[in-house]
């Protein structure tokens, strides 16, 4: 039995107590490097457009905007005055203040302070300032799941503002369809709306459909029939349901002929309303199972959180993704590391980054400052990750460098055939 002397026993406990600095400590400090170089896509995420003098502010960049929601215990990182938070002002600020002279250029240059080459932009409509390449479209689907009043499926406050919202986006679609009023029966709205719908945003540029489906319903999609789904929108009578399963299953067909790929949220989302086991990504499991889909790419936004354990048996599906979006700007990297880690000894070209950076209460917490913190804790996590196998014996430094670059640039460039 090896005796050791108290001041001994002292100094091994000290070395195990880390300060909030002496965190860097736990990632090699070559990968370290590395992963600050990589120029990332951000598979996620929704940034501001900047416009003209005198033009009105920009609110395309969602189509549930956060702002109708009422008050929530928000995340210790992500409250106004966290230490993390005041950093990112703080880094970002000066170029804020360049905005005006920055015009439509200024959204570019917050992807060089961020080293970002391409950020996929989850919005309603794009415009000037946030062009390809450096921002691709990915426009929001759900609104088309929602051609009958849904005042019956209105259940807190949230989801009377969200449900509203809904509306405004589907009447834009329709504007954009040259349709005035609903088509008289299913196939008609499916072929004038929807598709038509997808096929101009595809043409526009789009890569993916995006959907919130989880802030306004659960994630369990049935396989209804067509008959029955027929009836629903004939008559606007029986389970509501039935019609939104049958027509996201449209969807998702279409983008996989189009070659989109489906963006799914699928965690815990804003709002003190929010149905977190309705997000549980597990109850999309007979979708990707249907063979009918396999043509179709789905990406689990958020990295599942917090099922993140549960999430990583679906990446054995051919056309199953993931993310690890929103967990990087409202949790610590270590926490987040854990999935990520779980993720790249499991299926590690399924793995993309991403910030979502997002607006939630500028100037403050703009999408600059969540994209500050998001892409500093990402890079920071996939690093302790890395590090984890490396010194586990798991893999070699050269496949840790190679793992680095599959998730922050090489699997989503070839998810989306990018150049």
């Amino acid at each position: 039995m090896i005796r050791r002397e108290p001041f001994a026993i002292f100094l091994l406990i000290l070395s195990g107590c880390t300060s909030p600095s002496g965190r860097n400590s736990s990632v090699d400090p070559q990968l370290r490097d590395e992963i600050s170089k990589i120029k990332a896509i951000d598979n996620h995420a929704h940034p501001v457009r900047p416009v003209a003098p005198g033009e009105k502010p920009d609110d395309g960049y969602d189509a549930l905007p956060v702002e109708t929601l009422e008050p929530q215990s928000d995340p210790v990182l992500q409250r106004t005055g966290s230490p993390e938070v005041v950093e990112a002002h703080h880094e970002m600020s000066a170029l804020e203040n360049d905005r005006a002279r920055l015009g439509f250029d200024y959204a570019n240059r917050v992807l060089d302070e961020l080293n970002i080459e391409t950020m996929l932009a989850n919005r309603v409509f794009v415009g000037p300032g946030l062009q390809p390449p450096r921002f691709l479209w990915v426009p929001f689907a759900d609104a088309l799941m929602y051609p009958l009043p849904t005042g019956a499926l209105i259940h807190n406050p949230d989801q009377k503002a969200f449900f509203a919202d809904e509306d405004r986006v589907l009447q834009r679609y329709y504007a954009d369809s040259g349709v005035t009023a609903k088509p008289a029966t299913l196939d008609q709205y499916l072929e004038k709306v929807v598709r038509a719908t997808l096929e101009r945003q595809k043409n526009a540029g789009a890569v993916a459909e995006k959907f919130e489906m989880a802030y306004l319903r659960t994630l369990a999609v049935g396989d209804p029939s067509k008959a029955d789904a027929e009836k629903v929108y004939a008559t606007g009578k029986g389970d509501y349901k039935i019609l939104q399963d049958y027509i996201f299953r449209f969807i998702a067909t279409e983008c996989g002929r189009l070659g989109m790929a489906v963006h799914i949220h699928s965690a815990a989302g804003g709002g003190g309303y929010f149905n977190v086991s309705g997000g549980n990504p597990m109850l999309l499991e007979p979708l990707f199972n249907d063979p009918s889909l396999r043509k179709t790419n789905f990406v689990l936004l958020h990295g599942g959180w917090p099922f993140g354990r549960e999430l990583t048996a679906l990446l054995t599906k051919p056309n199953v993704y993931l993310d690890f979006s929103e967990q990087t700007a409202m949790l610590y990297p270590r926490d987040v590391s854990e999935s990520i880690r779980a993720w790249l000894e499991y299926v590690p070209e399924k793995v993309l980054f991403a910030t979502d950076a997002y607006p939630a209460a500028p100037p403050e917490y703009g999408w600059e400052e969540a994209g500050y913190i998001a892409n500093k804790n990402g890079r920071e996590a996939l690093g302790m990750a890395l590090t984890g196998m490396l010194q586990d014996g798991e893999i070699t430094r050269e496949r840790a460098i190679e793992l680095a670059h599959m998730v922050l640039r090489d699997n989503a460039r070839k998810l989306y055939g990018l150049k």
